[in-house]
């Protein structure tokens, strides 16, 4: 009995090994379906006329996010009508941290007049399938064909304190590489902000 309740254990630790790891880069994205701040359900299938889509799992809380905000308005603007919009993903259990509420993320969009989709992750089903880490983590996803895959991850650029100090804009390059018809020269990076809140 023993031995079979250790394997079992085992196989279910492997699982969320494998389910922690999430996307890699080159690897084909699932569809899914999110309610969005003004109550509409968006999926990325609703995107078929874009090139791809900057998903950027964000939130209200986080000092990183906050610090954020600005530059992921600007991104969205300078991009969609390039083919890549950004939507933004709350992926925080507002049990654990309240300032992610639902209501909250409506009044916060509302005040800062966002111009993407603002999704709620409830039940927080999709940000482990991507393996999203932090708020904010970027993913870069690019249509190829009937396929969605992955083409960046990580953060957004190298100074998340002062906007006016970048020297490196890393999602920024990528999306200009696809654009342009190149490779991407820096795929990945680590995402730099808060942990995301899940009940232990």
């Amino acid at each position: 009995m023993k031995k079979i309740i250790s394997v079992f254990a085992l196989m279910m630790f492997t699982t969320s090994i494998l389910i922690a790891q999430g996307y890699k880069i080159g690897d084909k994205v699932a569809d899914f379906k999110l309610k969005n701040v003004d109550g509409k359900m968006v999926s990325l299938s609703d995107f078929s006329k874009s090139k791809g889509v900057i998903l950027i799992f964000t939130c209200n809380h986080c000092p990183y996010a906050k610090a954020y905000e600005d530059r992921i308005i600007n991104i969205h603007k300078k991009y969609e009508g390039l083919g890549y919009p950004v939507v933004a993903i709350n992926p925080n259990n507002p049990e654990v941290q309240p300032e992610d509420s639902y209501d909250l993320m409506v009044a916060r969009a509302k005040e800062k007049s966002y111009p993407f989709p603002y999704l709620f992750d409830e039940g927080q089903k999709v940000f482990p399938v991507f393996g999203a880490a932090k708020t904010p983590h970027v993913f870069l996803l690019n249509k190829k064909g009937k396929d969605i895959v992955v083409e960046y991850i990580g953060t957004i650029d190298d100074n998340y304190k002062d906007a006016s100090m970048v020297k490196e804009k890393y999602l920024e390059n990528a999306v200009d590489a696809l654009l342009a018809g190149k490779m991407i020269a820096l795929k990945e990076t680590k995402a730099v902000g808060c942990g995301i809140k899940v009940k232990r």
